[in-house]
């Protein structure tokens, strides 16, 4: 199975793709960071980066959706980000890498859960905040530049997918790994 992960900065354009590709009839595993911020402000939490736990409480659904995913019969799969992800967001709020990170990169790298290169996705020259993105445009190009750095400080090549629209990026990706669009 090959399992790509898509990676760049918050507002780069990584969950549309992913939504294109499933559409394409690609299987496709969402965000977990996303969601966990979600469900910690929906249950009164305003900024979830900060409380104790929240790099684990991801890591722990990434584990959980990867898990899942491998049942699936599709020997290729894309991933809105990973555990490396988790730790270049970890070493942008100045956080330890965890225990529970630590294993977790481990066993991905033991495993070789996913390829050795991942799509990084260009930032689109401007970032919109939303409730689970509150960074400025200037944080998010310094936080591009660590998910970067730590991709390529644990051995991955990142394949740079420039600013464009959907469609052309989801055919760089797809040309990249050998694949064909069917817009069925």
């Amino acid at each position: 199975m090959q399992r790509y992960i898509l990676t760049g900065t918050p507002g780069a354009g990584k969950t549309a793709i992913i939504r294109q590709l499933e559409r394409l009839g690609r299987v496709v595993v969402d965000e977990a960071a996303t969601d966990v911020i979600a469900l910690d402000q929906a249950q009164g939490i305003a900024e979830p980066w900060r409380e104790p736990g929240f790099i684990d409480r991801i890591v722990t659904l990434q584990r959980q959706r990867q898990t899942l995913a491998a049942d699936l019969p599709a020997p290729v799969q894309f991933f809105d980000r990973s555990p490396v992800c988790t730790l270049a967001l970890a070493t942008f709020l100045g956080m330890p890498p965890s225990e529970t990170l630590r294993t977790e990169l481990a066993r991905i790298d033991r495993e070789r859960i996913y390829e050795a290169h991942v799509f990084f996705i260009e930032n689109l020259g401007f970032c919109t905040p939303s409730e689970a993105r509150r960074i400025s445009f200037d944080d998010a190009l310094r936080f591009e530049r660590v998910h970067e750095e730590t991709y390529r400080a644990l051995g991955y090549r990142c394949i740079r997918i420039p600013a464009g629209n959907v469609a052309e990026r989801v055919q760089r990706i797809l040309a990249a790994i050998g694949l064909k669009q069917n817009y069925a």
